[in-house]
């Protein structure tokens, strides 16, 4: 592979230079989902180490929200590292934002817990968090700038689809390592301190990604632009000029808002549902995810050859409208398989609460010191934390909230004004016998292995998997051919993660609350269906196809 300025590849088979290339890139998509797997994997622990001074829905939702930190400041980093990539080059931006995403995940796994420090510990991991979301802001842009520049003409979504497809190889990692510390410590010392070792880990990771970056040669479109004195100075200011911001800004709402909303749709909330609403063991869980990630890795490749022969725009669009079509009764037919209990107890023994609706709130206190002391309050929280999906009927005002369950009517309580010794007596009181009235109606507490059809639940899984291929595999490739060189990394940066960070990483956020709010265990998939379609209508219109574009200008 040539790496002179003189000129674009055009054709070839994927050479030792090209492979080193496709490496050395991928190697920050490894870190990115490893360390998002990572977290999203341990949220609960995370919560009950970091987040303890708050009740459990406050913690829990913490947590999530520290989480998307790191992708609320993406899009900052993508317009500082970006520009410094358009204007000191590719190489030498993405070397620094690997050392700050790996350090930042290897930080975490040093952290002292709330119990330690107080109050410190969830300020320090989200500083991390903020750094490691920053730093990812100029990794993804410059690891598919750079392949991109590298690559043949007729060969880029293929090439570019290898830093799409080692997204999985970072979950499969954050994976491994937390069944082997899991089964090797037990389930209590792991979710004591066991659950550190794969954030240390990962400096292993990270000596390894840092040494094969140091080897590599800066990109021969950049060196070229560079000879020939047509770079920007200003990249951020002349991403957001004319045109070019109104093309950025159909780029996010067009391509990656959706492409977004599918991927953590797809994969990661599947993972939360699972877990959290389906009652599925933790390591189960994972390992179903896994085994269907597993069949549909070769998709990502697939689809981004299948892009160099038929274009970038109707397969991503088309994984977007799939997925908003099909996404309420896949993720009905995982509750069909995985626990069918719910399923039969939700058709036998509705669960209903009936209340002023003035008196119920949203079950989120975001400084820890709100007390959800009315008689809704009270029911909806052990609801929630049952795990068992419900409707709130609307009552007449003043009225003390009652549940219930299929035929059986149970009195909740105000908690306000009462003692603390009234208080706990009253909750155990109405927990045991909310608890008992949900077994006797077949809620299960958690769900059972003899009745989970597991080979059903990977395959739903793999269809889900499936769209987040259609929509993932080609888009650095479109992203890569919408901008021009001279401000590439910055301009195709910005949208991607907006919508990456914003759009998606905020879903699962997002989603568990309106799951929280309403009792609908589905209600929160309207947010990735809403915003895919929204992506389906606006790229569809305005986007053009760029495949076998000149990217050389």
């Amino acid at each position: 592979m040539s790496t002179t300025a003189s000129s674009q590849p055009v054709s070839g088979a994927l050479t030792s230079g090209h492979k080193r290339v496709i490496i050395a890139s991928s190697l920050g998509t490894v870190f990115e989902w490893y360390d998002f797997f990572l977290y999203g994997s341990l949220a609960a622990i995370i919560a009950k180490q970091f987040f303890s001074g708050v009740n459990e829905t406050t913690g829990f939702i913490f947590a999530l929200l520290a989480f998307a930190a790191g992708f609320f400041v993406r899009p900052f980093g993508a317009a500082f590292f970006g520009s410094l990539g358009d204007r000191i080059g590719r190489k030498y931006t993405f070397l620094v934002t690997i050392l700050i995403m790996g350090l930042s995940t290897f930080l975490v796994g040093v952290l002292p817990s709330y119990a330690a420090i107080g109050a410190a510990a969830p300020v320090i991991l989200i500083v991390l968090r903020l750094a490691q979301g920053l730093a990812m802001g100029g990794e993804y842009g410059g690891a598919a700038t750079y392949v991109a520049e590298h690559a043949p003409v007729n060969k880029r979504g293929f090439y570019t689809s290898f830093i799409q497809c080692t997204a999985t190889v970072g979950l499969f990692l954050s994976l491994l390592i937390i069944l082997a510390c899991r089964t090797a410590l037990g389930n209590e010392a792991f979710e004591d301190w066991g659950w550190r070792i794969p954030f240390l880990v990962s400096i292993v990771l990270l000596g390894v990604s840092v040494w094969i970056r140091l080897q590599l040669s800066e990109s021969p479109l950049f060196q070229q632009m560079q000879s020939e004195g047509k770079g920007s100075k200003q990249p951020f200011r002349d991403s957001l000029k004319g045109g070019n911001f109104k093309l950025m800004l159909l780029v996010l709402l067009g391509a990656t808002a959706g492409q977004a909303v599918v991927w953590y749709g797809g994969q990661f909330y599947t993972l939360f549902f699972l877990t959290q609403a389906l009652k599925v063991d933790p390591t189960t869980g994972n390992l179903m995810i896994a085994g269907s990630l597993a069949l549909a890795t070769p998709f990502f490749l697939f689809f981004g050859w299948l892009s160099d022969r038929i274009g970038r725009k109707g397969i991503v669009l088309g994984g977007c409208l799939l997925a908003a079509l099909c996404y309420i009764p896949l993720f009905k037919a995982l509750t069909h398989y995985a626990n069918p209990a719910i399923e039969e107890a939700r058709v036998s023994a509705p669960v209903v609460i009936n209340a002023d609706p003035q008196t119920c709130s949203f079950q989120f206190d975001p400084i820890g010191r709100k007390s959800f002391t009315s008689s809704c309050d009270v029911a909806a929280t052990a609801l929630t934390r049952a795990g068992v999906p419900y409707t709130i009927n609307e009552a007449a005002p003043g009225t003390v909230a009652t549940v219930n369950v299929g035929s059986v009517q149970i009195s909740s309580y105000e908690g306000g004004g009462l003692s603390k010794e009234e208080t706990k007596a009253n909750s155990e009181a109405f927990t045991k016998q909310l608890k008992s009235t949900l077994t006797t109606a077949g809620y299960p507490e958690k769900a059972d292995p003899a009745r989970m059809n597991k080979p059903m639940v990977i395959a739903v899984l793999f269809v889900l998997a499936i769209f987040v291929t259609m929509v993932y595999g080609p888009i650095a490739a479109w992203l890569v051919e919408l901008f021009p060189t001279r401000i590439r990394y910055t301009s195709m940066s910005l949208p991607y993660h907006i919508g990456n960070g914003w759009f998606g990483g905020f879903l699962p956020t997002i989603s568990f609350s309106l799951v929280a709010a309403t009792g609908n265990m589905y209600y929160g998939l309207w947010y990735p269906i809403g915003v895919a379609l929204m992506t389906v209508v606006i790229g569809g219109i305005f986007l053009r196809e760029t495949r076998g574009v000149d990217i050389t200008k």
